[in-house]
């Protein structure tokens, strides 16, 4: 039981650095955009006329992420277990 909350413990701790770092790049790369709209009119063509702000992700998707990185931590936890002993 030690070995499935530590696993489930990792888990939860990877996929918040995750989230985290995921956020960080957002802001970092909106701070530092710098738009060039003066090219931008020469390339009329080239210019989108949409915009999507968000890609969706299902909802099952992230239930199976934390079961599987939760199996990868307890597999690594308990090979490091026997390695040490």
């Amino acid at each position: 039981m030690k070995v499935v909350l530590q696993a489930i413990i990792g888990s939860i701790s990877i996929h918040i650095i995750y989230v985290v770092v995921m956020m960080l790049v957002g802001y970092i790369k909106t701070k530092n955009y710098k738009p060039d709209i003066e090219n931008a009119w020469m390339k009329v063509g080239n210019l989108q006329n949409e915009v999507e702000f968000v890609s969706v992700t299902p909802p099952h998707f992230y239930v199976l992420s934390f079961l599987g990185v939760s199996v990868i931590c307890g597999i690594v936890i308990l090979s490091y277990e026997k390695l040490m002993n």
